[in-house]
């Protein structure tokens, strides 16, 4: 049997405000560095018919490479050709593995979000603040995430993110376009950076033509630091609790 352990102590409000604001700089601080590195991408999107079997697969790798002039590029590694019935795998999908599903919520987002305090909890080897995240306005155009995120205790930096993408039902030429309910999870890269390693989402997609269940999962692994303009902003990693377990096999270096 164990122990039951005691509460944890919520923060006041003044103190709530300055957690909010120093863990969006920090993932300011870390897309910002996550720009100066190289990394591969799994992007894997399966389609299940009602007992949960899979009858159709989208799957495209990448690397995330600078070309000798310093320019960033994303080459698709590998590609084969899709097996969806009836679903179409959109920009905006592409868009959404590209930007909202890693990074949530940075400084230069925060003034769009309406951002409120749910708890202070235990998550398998860390302590961390829980927050509700939602857009204010839904802008014609722009993407953005709905949901929650986790925020380490000591470093104050983003560790777990769960929600999805939202506006939803874009009508476009090739029809509806709706995005699945997806969780991101976060290691330490390099003694200093939380980087997203392991995305997966299990959902069921309501089109007007009827239900989809689906299962998609996004690798991040072999970062390496190409280049460092970053400046590192109170973010030392002095006795950083371990990520928790994401069943990825991300380096630690």
């Amino acid at each position: 049997p164990k122990t039951k352990l005691p509460p944890l102590a919520d923060p006041s409000p003044e103190e709530i405000r300055k957690i909010i604001q120093e863990f969006a700089a920090k993932e300011k601080i870390f897309k910002e560095a996550r720009n100066n590195y190289t990394y591969h991408q799994l992007n894997k999107l399966s389609q299940l018919d009602s007992d949960g079997n899979v009858v159709g697969v989208f799957q495209q790798e990448w690397d995330i490479l600078f070309e000798d002039s310093g320019k960033r590029i994303e080459r698709v590694t590998y590609a084969p050709p899709d097996t969806l019935k009836g679903l179409i795998v959109t920009k905006e999908d592409l868009d959404n593995m590209r930007s909202i599903q890693p990074f949530v919520l940075t400084t230069d987002e925060l003034s769009e979000y309406d951002v409120k305090y749910l708890g202070h909890v235990r998550v398998d080897e860390i302590t961390a603040y829980v927050f509700d995240v939602r857009p204010k306005e839904i802008k014609k155009g722009r993407l953005y995430f709905q949901g929650r995120v986790w925020v380490d205790d000591r470093d104050l930096q983003i560790v777990k993110s769960e929600g999805k993408t939202v506006p939803e039902g874009l009508k476009t030429k090739g029809g509806e376009n709706l995005f699945p309910r997806f969780t991101t999870y976060r290691e330490q890269i390099d003694g200093k950076f939380w980087f997203p390693t392991y995305t997966v989402a299990n959902d069921t997609l309501y089109f007007a033509s009827g239900a989809i269940p689906v299962k998609q999962i996004i690798r991040y692994t072999d970062y390496k630091q190409f280049k460092s303009k970053v400046r590192i902003l109170s973010t030392e990693a002095a006795d950083v609790p371990e990520p928790p377990a994401t069943g990825t096999s991300a380096p630690k270096k």
